[in-house]
């Protein structure tokens, strides 16, 4: 699971630290899974697939906005300043995965980062496309969306036709990265879920799951997916 860098405080500290919210790594544990913890660091290839070398599967957790370079755009006036040093750590870990075909769950930013990493860009300020902030009220405060699966993608097979979604985002998917088929819209028709076809689990939303744990559908299926990789590249 990648985490964040940012400037935290803790007691009489305050300080550049990598941490990520307890309730996405419970999400992993009780869907009986070992959740393992990425901060961003230094990274090339080389070090991405020594990490992958040592994980069964891959998270990519919420976060800042994706540098809107990655995508060819300038950045909006409300696009988070870069968090150059995680979208790079995270570009590599999710490119390493996709070649070995390692198991990945994209939430929020992590499903804008894979549809960025596949060739797709992004509404930079959602409002500005759609009218309203009520994906993003502010003050963390989650908006609930409802969102409805499109029939015989891989999502429509873990929660069903709909589901109300925990939402906290202002940007989401424009073009459609390479490969990608879209697997949920909500009411406004906002691209909310996408996946990689195939028998490899490649699975992005752009809601939290982490949010609502009394529905572990999707942390048990990127676990179980994890548990089937970690067979079969062992024996």
């Amino acid at each position: 699971m990648t985490t964040y860098l940012q400037q935290a405080q803790t007691g009489v500290w305050d300080l550049q630290a990598s941490f990520l919210p307890q309730i996405y790594f419970e999400g992993v544990t009780r869907a009986g899974g070992i959740a393992l913890l990425l901060p961003p660091q230094p990274v090339d290839s080389d070090i991405a697939d020594r990490v992958l070398d040592r994980v069964d599967g891959l998270v990519i957790t919420g976060g800042p906005d994706v540098d809107p370079a990655r995508y060819g755009q300038q950045p909006h006036s409300s696009t988070d300043k870069p968090a150059t040093e995680r979208d790079a750590w995270e570009f590599a870990l999710l490119e390493a995965a996709l070649r070995r075909g390692i198991p990945m769950l994209g939430v929020c930013r992590g499903t804008q980062l894979l549809n960025t990493a596949l060739g797709g860009t992004l509404h930079q300020h959602l409002p500005d496309v759609i009218g309203h902030t009520h994906h993003q009220k502010g003050d963390a405060v989650f908006g609930t969306s409802a969102v409805r699966t499109v029939p015989n993608t891989k999502l429509a097979a873990l929660i069903g036709e709909s589901s109300d979604a925990q939402c906290y985002h202002h940007q989401a998917i424009d073009r459609l990265g390479d490969g990608l088929v879209v697997s949920a819209r909500d009411t406004d028709g906002v691209i909310e879920a996408v996946e990689l076809p195939g028998e490899h689990f490649v699975l992005g939303v752009q809601w939290h799951p982490e949010e609502r744990l009394d529905d572990l559908r999707l942390f048990t299926a990127v676990v179980d997916a994890a548990r089937t990789y970690a067979t079969e590249r062992v024996s």
